[in-house]
């Protein structure tokens, strides 16, 4: 391979892009025995991970004979999925593509000769795979989503002369340890910085840019259109307006199917399930909520009474004029006891999709495209949604969490939105919410009405 820029020549790169290449390749300013960091950051699709998968096999061919390279992701299969696929395909890297072998599912790929190690990074704990190894080369993909303690291990590790560390990232909280630490102090750390926005791919048709503003609101607009690192603040569904995303039970729509019902699970909390149906106008439809409050004057519920209640819904009437099948039980992933009596009393059930930000995302997403909409008569949803905030400590620990607190049946709509999302995209349109918690796919007739 030929170990310049030139080998790349077929790819249509835009000048910003070639200029980070160049420049992710060069020393530390500040000494070139300290390590080379270069961070691309931006907008989505912005063109910044292709840049990056350029410079790392540039990085490949050039990389010290000693010390061991490594991807880094949330999971191997984000790395998977990210990064070595994107390397194998041939209409984008052509030749070069073919010196990339990978097992789906193996910790090890082999790039360009070299042996590259891929390493999962969801919890703090991850940094322990780091620990006694010597490593010259790295890449870390979606930077903001590893713990910071990885971070700082893996930087420990890079102590070969030469070592280079490239990392991608959409941006996230203002307050987050990458920013604060890292990008706000590059000059005096010596590392290089690259904000991309969507206008920096000569790839993307001008059509897909303006479907995208359309389809990201709030934070998410702010973050993966505009490139900017923000804090959440304020409602989390700032986009909802009753007057559009509100519909009188009686004006419903005929109904092709109805997806599932997503059900937050709670034992000192209560316990919320939100059906949603994918209308004949391809849009997405809250038809009814079921709801057991748990606490105050009321006895709590077992399992085995929860079940027993929520069977004992499904066998009524969701909607005004039709009787279609009511769809899977799509339940809180930590709810196992709870999804064990379900399995007792005869109802299927699937562990929900539990990625709270992407899940989130998608729904805001949905609001702002006007494609979830409501039925007037889902009281506990409607008085939940005006209220479910950003939580601002974790804010400032540059976090994004909502605040849990009545969000009962806020969680179930997300759980039924993301986790059903395989089913209802093609028909609404838009990308799919991908994230590393990807759920067994299920059919979405599968529980029947008994009666």
């Amino acid at each position: 391979m030929t170990a310049g820029i030139d080998a790349f020549a077929d790819l249509p790169l835009s000048p910003k892009q070639i200029a980070s290449i160049v420049e992710s390749l060069e020393p530390n300013p500040n000494g070139a025995g300290r390590v080379s960091v270069g961070i691309w950051a931006g907008a989505i699709r912005a063109g910044k991970t292709t840049a990056s998968i350029v410079a790392f096999f540039l990085a490949v061919v050039s990389a010290p004979e000693t010390g061991l390279i490594l991807i880094c992701g949330r999971t191997l299969q984000t790395i998977e999925r990210n990064i070595i696929e994107p390397m194998q395909d041939p209409k984008v890297f052509g030749p070069l593509s073919t010196l990339v072998q990978h097992t789906r599912g193996s910790s090890v790929a082999t790039i360009v000769g070299r042996t590259v190690h891929l390493i999962g990074a969801s919890d703090a704990r991850a940094e322990g795979k780091l620990r006694g190894l010597t490593a010259c080369l790295a890449m870390v993909d979606e930077a903001t989503l590893i713990p910071e303690e990885f971070w700082d291990q893996l930087l420990g590790r890079l102590s070969v002369k030469g070592s280079r560390l490239f990392a991608t990232t959409n941006p996230g909280s203002s307050r987050h340890w990458l920013k604060l630490r890292f990008i706000d102090k590059r000059d005096e750390l010596g590392y290089r910085f690259w904000n991309f926005t969507m206008d920096d791919n000569p790839t993307l048709e001008p059509e897909w840019i303006e479907q995208k503003k359309l389809e990201y609101a709030g934070i998410f607009f702010a973050r993966n259109v505009n490139g900017f690192w923000i804090g959440a603040e304020g409602s989390v569904y700032d986009m909802f307006d009753p007057d559009k995303h509100v519909v009188p039970r009686s004006e419903l729509p005929e109904m092709k199917s109805i997806l599932g019902t997503g059900i937050d699970y709670g034992t000192t909390n209560a316990t919320a399930g939100i059906m949603l149906a994918l209308g004949v106008d391809n849009c997405l439809y809250v038809v009814d909520e079921w709801y057991k409050k748990a606490g105050d004057n009321e006895a709590r519920w077992s399992d085995a009474q929860l079940s027993r209640g929520i069977k004992s819904w499904l066998e009524t009437d969701h909607l005004p004029n039709q009787d279609i099948p009511v769809g899977p039980l799509i339940v809180d992933p930590a709810a196992a006891s709870f999804r064990v009596q379900l399995k007792q009393d005869g109802l299927k059930s699937y562990a929900a999709k539990n990625d709270v930000v992407n899940g989130i995302r998608t729904v805001a997403s949905l609001f702002s495209t006007d494609k979830l909409k409501i039925s007037d008569h889902c009281h506990r949803l409607l008085d939940e949604l005006p209220e479910y905030c950003w939580d601002p400590v974790a804010t400032e620990r540059g976090e994004d969490k909502p605040i849990k607190q009545n969000d009962h049946a806020a969680d179930g709509l997300r759980y039924a939105c993301a986790t059903t999302e395989r089913k209802w995209r093609r028909h609404i349109g838009g990308e799919r919410v991908m994230s590393a918690e990807e759920p067994q796919e299920f059919d979405p007739v599968l529980t029947k009405r008994t009666t």
